[in-house]
């Protein structure tokens, strides 16, 4: 009789902490995205298609790489200097939320760099073949849209500045959350600085 009532409380107890821990996080909702995602309007602007070239443009990119990407910055995983603090109060709910808004809007397309543009394709759509890198196509596609179900982002329209920096820190371990494969690690330890601004600036003119 005894360890029928403990079990039982044991069983009250652990429904109650999983009922304190909140309920399961729903998809994303983009019209309530919207209004959580005001403050990043200032960096990111109000659809996602920032001006400055330091920040990158979320319009349009994949749900669950966005996703991905707050949850990281959040606990720590990646680090984003200028978003320190930012999503400390938000749940997991207000993530799924900003993730589906950004997602829903339509993203900007720039310029490539016409002298850059022969060098930037040949990276892009083939890789390093005599180094062993792949194309970037195989997980962005030809047209940089990325894969959004399976969480590869999407890359055309980008801005060039911010996409250099994310390739200098994959190439010199400053970031670290692309997984245990370390896939972006290991292509960006194979891109020289030419190779980078030429397949950066490629990247902002594709679409």
């Amino acid at each position: 009789m005894n360890k029928l009532i403990v079990s039982l409380l044991l069983t009250v107890g652990i429904s109650g902490i999983a009922h304190a821990a909140g309920e399961p996080v729903k998809p994303g909702d983009a019209t309530a995205g919207q209004a959580k995602a005001a403050v990043c309007g200032a960096c990111h602007g109000p659809d996602g298609n920032s001006m400055a070239p330091n920040f990158p443009k979320l319009a349009g990119q994949g749900e669950r790489y966005l996703t991905k990407q707050l949850h990281d910055i959040k606990s720590g995983k990646r680090t984003v200097l200028e978003m320190t603090g930012l999503l400390t109060n938000l749940s997991d709910q207000d993530l799924a939320d900003i993730a589906a808004y950004f997602s829903s809007q339509k993203g900007s397309v720039g310029a490539a760099d016409e002298k850059l543009v022969a060098r930037g394709q040949d990276l892009f759509r083939g890789g390093k073949v005599d180094q062993g890198m792949p194309a970037c196509t195989g997980c962005h596609s030809p047209n940089g849209a990325g894969n959004a179900a399976a969480g590869f982002p999407h890359l055309g329209g980008q801005h060039a500045q911010y996409v250099t920096k994310q390739l200098t820190d994959f190439r010199e371990g400053n970031r670290t959350n692309d997984g245990d494969t370390m896939v972006m690690r290991s292509i960006a330890a194979k891109l020289s600085n030419k190779d980078i601004e030429a397949v950066s600036s490629y990247i902002q003119g594709l679409h």
